[in-house]
């Protein structure tokens, strides 16, 4: 849930009683736990690539534009 890692990832977070009570009828406690890590470690590791300026590995090249 896009909504949800807007959420998790703001400074500081924003997790409404509203979001959490919409989350919980969705999915199960489980679910929630795994689906909120896997958010925040993504967060984690995109703001340490920023903070130590890691790039692209540069395996993906996107096709040239159809002209």
């Amino acid at each position: 849930m896009l909504e949800l890692a807007d959420a998790i990832t703001a400074t500081p977070s924003k997790v409404t009683p509203e979001l959490r009570e919409r989350l919980q009828k969705r999915f199960s406690t489980p679910q929630l736990v795994e689906l909120g890590a896997a958010i925040a470690w993504e967060n984690y590791r995109a703001r340490s690539n920023r903070v130590f300026g890691f790039g692209s590995e540069g395996f993906y090249q996107p096709k040239a534009a159809a002209s």
